[in-house]
């Protein structure tokens, strides 16, 4: 991975004008040149679980069965290959910043093409995060509430704990899920204020790995399990094709650029930024090749797009339904506290994009409650009706994820305003677009075959 080192400019006090300072988190208004509200006071510690707790979210639930695709073998490579791509695109977005002195991802993007260059990745953020926490809403809902997945319902926790009720359906789980917890935790005005809480997520996500492993390899001991396929099944055209729709789920997994510029402005050493993203993403990815590996070696070709949905199954070993509550408890409380991390950037860039010049989130009560209240309403509408994470990931990954994470960034060394870009830079820039376009174009071109021949009636 990228490993060079970027060191923010020194913090100077309340000037409105200086270009020099390092942002601390909230804007007294929506542009990138004027002021911040101070605070520097965040550790090392809190920042890597802030954006450990970014990139582990939902995405760890499809990766096992992107390996279904894939193949051991070739998915863990495919893991390696994109933690390292995301680590390189952090480190375009960083030392460009460093640069111009941009104290945001939008600001960047502001300096190397303007207006539209801002909007569009606000309106990218937007996108993305709210395409992903519909899917952590639809994750809880298929956890606790249930599923039905091609004729066959898969019970939820408190179904299986309590028996059909209406309080304990879809709808008021939710409803109950949204009320209770996301709307207090998204109440939060600084994202180091949410340290505590993911810091318990990602011990929640290491649960949910340490009881998936412990179920795995009790099962092959025992003969339980058979050898996983360790590379694709290719057997036609269709199916050569649909290796490619993995690369939306591969990416969304990884994005987290988002949150990098407000996770460094409120670090108390803001040189620590660059150790922070390699620390995290060593730790994300090893718990996303564990999990993979683990998750398709428990249920093999029988995995769905959402791996908790398989643990309403009988696993054939001692307090299995014991064990089966415990690994899908313990990654939905997961994802009830990752919410307030990807909601927060979400929150912060509609208010850039619907009022660019307006006083700072932090000094309106008002415009914050509002914001807050309508985008929780659409995250919870959209979950109701959205049937599939892969499909909520498919539209993700393949549309804003794709742009935050690899053709933003690598847009800004290939246009290279300050002329600072290497040719390796420029060489890696383009790999990356050529990287996405086409995966991406394939994959949507794949999906819609797919949906045309599933729909398509038979003669």
């Amino acid at each position: 991975m990228t490993m060079d080192d970027v060191t923010p400019s020194q913090r100077t006090s309340g000037s409105s004008s200086s270009h020099d300072v390092a942002a601390p988190l909230l804007p007294k208004s929506q542009g990138d040149e004027v002021a911040y509200d101070e605070f520097n006071g965040a550790s090392f510690s809190g920042a890597v679980f802030n954006l450990s707790t970014t990139i582990i979210g939902a995405g760890i639930m499809a990766l096992p069965a992107t390996m279904k695709i894939l193949g051991l073998v070739l998915g863990i490579v495919m893991i390696v290959v994109m933690a390292f791509l995301t680590d390189a695109s952090i480190e375009f977005l960083l030392r460009f910043s460093k640069i111009k002195k941009s104290r945001s991802y939008g600001g960047l993007m502001g300096d190397s093409f303007g207006k539209p260059g801002k909007v569009l990745l606000q309106v990218a953020v937007l996108v993305n995060n709210i395409g992903v926490l519909i899917v952590y809403m639809i994750i809880i809902g298929d956890v606790l509430a249930g599923k039905t997945e091609d004729g066959t319902h898969h019970h939820g926790v408190l179904e299986g704990w309590f028996g059909d009720h209406w309080w304990n359906g879809r709808a008021f789980v939710l409803l109950i899920t949204t009320l209770g917890v996301f709307a207090p935790l998204a109440c939060f005005k600084r994202i180091d204020s949410l340290r505590f809480t993911s810091a318990l997520s990602v011990a929640l996500a290491v649960v949910f790995l340490v009881i998936t492993a412990g179920i795995s390899i009790m099962k092959l001991i025992s003969g339980g399990v058979a050898m996983p396929r360790l590379l694709p099944d290719v057997s036609d055209l269709t199916s050569f094709w649909n290796l490619f729709t993995v690369v939306p789920v591969l990416v969304t997994a990884f994005i987290c650029h988002y949150n990098v510029h407000s996770i460094q402005n409120e670090l108390d050493d803001p040189s620590q930024i660059r150790p922070v993203v390699r620390s995290a993403l060593i730790l994300c990815s090893s718990v996303y090749i564990m999990t993979s590996i683990f998750g398709f070696l428990l249920f093999g070709d029988d995995t769905l797009d959402d791996v908790l949905a398989n643990f309403d199954t009988d696993l054939g070993i001692p307090l299995g339904s014991v064990l089966n509550d415990a690994v899908r408890v313990s990654y939905a409380l997961h994802l009830m506290l990752v919410f307030p991390i990807v909601f927060y950037p979400l929150r912060i860039n509609i208010d850039g994009l619907l009022f660019p010049s307006s006083p700072s989130l932090a000094s309106s009560n008002v415009r914050f409650g509002c914001l807050s209240a309508g985008l929780i309403t659409v995250i919870f509408l959209g979950a109701n009706f959205i049937p599939s994470i892969w499909d909520a990931f498919q539209f993700t990954g393949a549309t804003a994820a794709v742009c935050l994470g690899f053709i933003f960034p690598a847009s800004v060394i290939l246009k290279d305003r300050h002329s600072r870009a290497t040719g390796r830079d420029t060489a890696l820039a383009v790999f990356m677009i050529v990287l996405a376009v086409l995966s991406n174009a394939i994959a949507i071109y794949s999906d819609a075959y797919a949906l045309f021949k599933k729909n398509t009636p038979r003669t």
